[in-house]
């Protein structure tokens, strides 16, 4: 249905006369009279109707003037809310699953409030696999975890590593002793294995997995003690040190991606970072 004929039409709603309608619209009166004529072939209904020398509304056409006030109203709140709508900016953020609950909703949080209309799509995935990703331009920015003594990426906050076990269940008892980690490139992984291995523990290795909701499920069924960051170990219990492998502190950063349709600056992520700290100062 056209528009400008239903513009038209509403033109002589209001005027009560053709000619007067084409003044408001700016068409001749042929012009009108067509495009009304198209009106009525759309609808299949006569819209006016000779009341002596006088054209009027039919029944029908009384009737169609709502809906076509309507539509226009519909179609013209469209078009302007299109045209004044903030584009959004698309940005691709890695975070490994270990992150998903504690880190990843603060910097949400911080990155909306950079843009107000933000498209935001998460890909939750090792530390590794974020990294090839932001190589490979297929993400932005990206959660993951640095040695202490490197200088890669932007710090958000430093965490340590603890063993984590479900105090109602005995595996941290059992012998050998069952153990579930994260992959050989965690470094809880290599401080956990190495330091049992130097202790001389005999152990189990129940389970390797990239995933922390992993790890913490098969420690919550007592199938084994994990090894992972203390802000990720959910509702488990942290296992005493004095007996175990020490486990290392390591820094949580944001990388950026150098591909050169990245949205966010380098400027805008350090300020960010910035932000993140000053909150995790003051809680």
């Amino acid at each position: 249905m056209d528009i400008e004929a239903l513009r038209s039409f509403l033109a002589f709603v209001e005027t009560g006369s053709f000619t007067r309608a084409a003044k408001q619209v700016h068409r001749t009166q042929s012009a009108i009279s067509m495009q009304m004529k198209k009106l009525e072939q759309n609808i299949d209904k006569s819209l006016f109707e000779k009341k002596g020398r006088l054209l009027v509304l039919s029944q029908d056409g009384q009737v169609f003037t709502g809906y076509a006030r309507q539509l226009l109203q519909l179609h013209d709140e469209t078009l302007n809310k299109m045209q004044t709508e903030v584009p959004s900016t698309l940005l691709r953020l890695g975070c490994p699953d270990d992150y998903a609950e504690s880190v990843l909703p603060k910097v949400v949080k911080f990155l909306h409030q950079t843009w107000v209309n933000l498209d935001l799509q998460i890909v939750c995935t090792p530390s590794n696999r974020v990294k090839l990703m932001l190589d490979s331009g297929h993400l932005d920015i990206g959660i993951t975890t640095r040695s202490t003594n490197s200088e890669e990426g932007y710090l958000l906050q430093s965490d340590r590593g603890i063993w984590i076990f479900n105090s109602n269940e005995t595996a941290h008892l059992t012998i050998p002793l069952p153990i579930a980690v994260f992959q050989s490139d965690c470094r809880f992984h290599q401080a956990a294995i190495e330091g049992l291995l130097k202790q001389k523990r005999q152990f189990k290795l129940i389970a390797c997995s990239g995933s922390a909701s992993a790890q913490r499920g098969i420690v919550q069924q007592g199938l084994a003690i994990g090894a992972m960051a203390k802000l990720s170990k959910g509702n488990l219990d942290e296992l005493s040190c004095d007996n175990l492998p020490q486990l290392p502190t390591i820094e949580i950063v944001l990388l950026r991606s150098s591909s050169k349709n990245n949205p966010i600056s380098e400027e805008q992520l350090i300020s960010l970072c910035e932000s993140y700290r000053q909150t995790e100062i003051t809680l």
